[in-house]
């Protein structure tokens, strides 16, 4: 059954949007404050769809996402009080623990971690407001972090180029289905835990 064909065909036609990469900044921006889906989802298919642009949809995404990570920051230094409640209700109070247990071990090299990994950098950018890290070195390690992300992600869709793109084509319903499994497998186990 192709369900998966269908709605990577879709994500493609998206990708070479003429407003794609506003929205892959907007995505970007609310992303590293408060948004939960991360920009990857759309800056691998963009640069998939049109290689040639990679370098600039990774410094979009990039750019955006320390914008975006200064608002976070902003949010930790001047309005914590009213956002604690919630995050102490979210499912994001546990990273934010570990975020200030990180930045009591490593100081600003945690910025740069939560920027390249996939742990919630919008944690990590709320937390450093709070704890009202230094506001330069934030930045930096922001900008290194999260441009070392995208960059990867960039350049290995850039190397895949039309050949990825096509593989991916062929086999996307497979893929899409054994994704399916996995996580219908972890569920499983989880709950079996």
């Amino acid at each position: 059954m192709q369900l998966f064909a269908p709605l990577y065909e879709r994500a493609m036609r998206w990708a070479r949007h003429r407003h794609a990469p506003w929205y892959l900044g907007a995505l970007s921006f609310a992303e590293s404050s408060f948004f939960p889906i991360p920009p990857d989802v759309m800056l691998a298919p963009m640069c998939l769809a049109q290689p040639q642009r990679a370098w600039r949809l990774a410094w979009i995404t990039t750019l955006t996402s320390v914008l975006g990570g200064l608002l976070g920051y902003a949010i930790g230094a001047l309005a914590f009080a009213s956002v604690e409640p919630w995050l102490q209700a979210s499912k994001y109070w546990t990273a934010y623990q570990t975020a200030l247990a990180w930045f009591a071990d490593w100081g600003v090299l945690a910025v740069f971690i939560a920027g390249f990994s996939p742990i919630p950098y919008k944690v990590f950018t709320v937390a450093a407001g709070a704890l009202s890290m230094a506001l330069l070195p934030f930045t930096l390690a922001s900008l290194v972090g999260r441009g070392a992300r995208f960059f990867l992600v960039a350049g290995l869709m850039r190397w895949g180029g039309a050949r990825m793109e096509a593989q991916l084509r062929r086999h996307i319903d497979r893929l899409g289905w054994a994704t399916v499994a996995l996580v219908a497998l972890g569920a499983a186990v989880y709950a079996l835990r």
